[in-house]
């Protein structure tokens, strides 16, 4: 068999899992397969009793997976939300496989995400064939997660047509989910809870009514506070990309990371670092997980067609792409720092000379 691309979270932190619901004694919530506070340390990472090293998946304020996690304790659903880039996938993934040992009773969000998705389907040769019966019903990841007492995951829940999302509302609330043209419904197991992600950044975005805000318990996740921290997250996180892509070793050398960090922290926040100068901001968002892949890019470059040295060359690219999506708005903008910040910078020199070379 090939080996996977991208494994799922429960599949590729499978022994971590293991060892943390072998040595967890303190009390489980019903179909749990961790306590939280195990469930916690997975997110965090740290050192168990044994040794054990458990790599952290979110870097950022313990508080907030605490919350988060003591919400999916109650009959609140949990609402992740942040501005793109903030982990919210990734947190909910993981926060699911350390639960119910799956992340994949999944909803993708979009504008055509119809109330089938939520709800459920029918097998229409079945349905002709047989009428409405059991056989003939395709349940959704959400009636199946009911019916197992695990967590549903629904990505990008704003994207999803407000008439849609509605669905939601009986689910939450009551704990069933009605099926009329079998005079039958699905009443939730214990256990079952719902993880939805959004951001309200992106243009597309549908609000949510305030009777499915009410059924929703909010984490904001915010951007990383400081520099030093984002850095650490890139690094953290090309390592394993660059692991799982099998991509031949180029050390992600700290100075282009810490440069593409800062260029992206003082876009985003439309000021330097030393808070001298105020910048436009760009239309994108700059985030993160952009920032991982501009390096990740950088050393794939670098790996088959440089020197096997991660250089400025090498980013320079990739990080045009990131900042100029609006060819005309953003490219003043980009211009606009690199000759006034850029150029600036005696130490960034081969930066400037690569990003004027593939801005043309």
């Amino acid at each position: 068999m090939p080996e996977l691309l991208r494994p799922h979270a429960e599949q590729a932190y499978a022994e971590e899992l293991r060892v943390l619901a072998a040595i967890d004694d303190r009390p489980r919530p019903p179909s749990w397969q961790l306590s939280p506070w195990a469930v916690v340390t997975y997110l965090l990472g740290g050192t168990l009793d044994d040794g054990t090293v458990i790599s952290p998946k979110y870097v950022g304020p313990r508080r907030l997976m605490e919350v988060a996690v003591a919400t999916l304790a109650t009959d609140r659903a949990l609402l992740l939300l942040g501005v793109p880039g903030t982990a919210k996938t990734w947190v909910s993934e993981h926060l699911s496989a350390a639960i119910s040992g799956a992340s994949t009773l999944l909803v993708q969000g979009t504008s055509g995400t119809a109330e089938e998705a939520i709800r459920y389907g029918w097998n229409y040769a079945r349905l002709l064939a047989e009428g409405p019966s059991e056989g003939a019903l395709v349940p959704s990841p959400v009636m199946t997660a009911m019916r197992l007492g695990a967590i549903a995951r629904i990505e990008e829940l704003t994207r999803i047509p407000s008439d849609v999302q509605d669905a939601l509302i009986t689910v939450l609330s009551e704990k069933t989910l009605p099926v009329p043209e079998l005079g039958m419904e699905v009443q939730a197991a214990k256990g079952f809870n719902v993880i939805a992600t959004a951001n309200d950044r992106d243009r597309g975005v549908n609000d949510l009514s305030s009777a499915l805000r009410r059924r929703f318990n909010t984490v904001v996740l915010p951007l990383p506070a400081s520099e030093d921290e984002e850095v650490a997250i890139v690094t953290r996180r090309v390592e394993q990309l660059g692991s799982a892509l099998e991509l031949p070793t180029v050390p992600a050398a700290a100075e282009e990371v810490r440069r593409v960090v800062r260029v992206f922290r003082e876009l985003r926040s439309g000021m330097t670092a030393d808070g001298r100068t105020k910048l436009k901001t760009p239309s994108g968002t700059l985030s993160t997980a952009e920032a991982i892949s501009v390096i990740t890019n950088g050393i794939a470059l670098s790996a088959h067609f440089g020197d096997g040295t991660l250089r400025a060359s090498d980013i320079a690219g990739a990080v045009l792409g990131s900042v100029v999506k609006d060819p005309v708005a953003d490219a003043v903008i980009w211009t606009e720092y690199l000759e006034a910040v850029v150029r600036e910078r005696p130490e960034w020199s081969d930066f400037y000379r690569a990003c004027r070379e593939v801005t043309g």
